[in-house]
């Protein structure tokens, strides 16, 4: 079948055999076995758009089922059952592996390939998506360029303009990375719990019910 005519579930099958990372890599190949992490379906109206998977995802198959996760659950208002029902949500990070740790012990950025080859195939497939989340600086810039939009600044400064992209189809909420490292961020930002994560939850209601 031509990859035009692809179902999501075919397309679906090559991106969970996808060993490019390893076998045809843009750069440095990937220091592990490939194993690409996401849950989509063709009826899911909420999309999570983070970045990669961390350690303990590469190893469990689970995205976000780590104190991210638990962050980030808390900001939507839903619990885990909710949040991994793949028929209400869409869980699709920039990055299906995990890319690896960097010489000081943090995740490295993530792998490009997967932009290259599956992105813009697996999201023309996701038509039912209305709201994308978009978790940090890869996720806001691939998911604002299919609106023909731009971050501005820093992913700070872009997470303060949200309410300029609620207008559009997908809407995005561009958010910061629920990482407890970015505790101080929220802190200095109060109007991230006040303002945002209000009209963040309302959101998240409609759409998962």
């Amino acid at each position: 079948m031509a990859v035009a005519d692809e179902s999501l579930d075919e397309l679906l099958g090559r991106i969970r055999a996808c060993r490019v990372c390893a076998t045809q890599p843009l750069r440095q190949p990937l220091p592990h076995p490939p194993n690409p992490v996401l849950r989509v379906s063709s009826v899911a109206r909420l999309l999570i758009a983070g970045q990669a998977p961390g350690i303990r995802v590469h190893l469990t198959g689970l995205p976000f089922n780590d104190r991210s996760g638990d962050r980030l659950r808390e900001w939507l208002g839903i619990d885990r059952a909710t949040f991994y029902d793949e028929n209400r949500i869409a869980i699709a990070a920039m990055s299906f592996c995990f890319p690896g740790h960097d010489k000081g012990g943090g995740d490295l950025p993530p792998r490009r390939e997967c932009r290259s080859y599956w992105h813009d195939l697996l999201f023309e497939r996701l038509s039912g998506v209305e709201t994308v989340l978009a978790i940090g600086r890869h996720a806001q810039d691939y998911h604002l360029a299919r609106l023909g939009l731009a971050p501005r600044g820093s992913v700070g400064e872009t997470v303060a303009r949200w309410r300029d992209y609620a207008s559009f189809r997908p809407k995005v909420f561009p958010l910061p990375h629920p990482s407890w490292r970015n505790t101080g961020w929220l802190k200095r930002h109060p109007w991230f719990e006040a303002e945002l994560l209000p009209q963040l939850r309302a959101e998240v209601a409609r759409l998962v019910g």
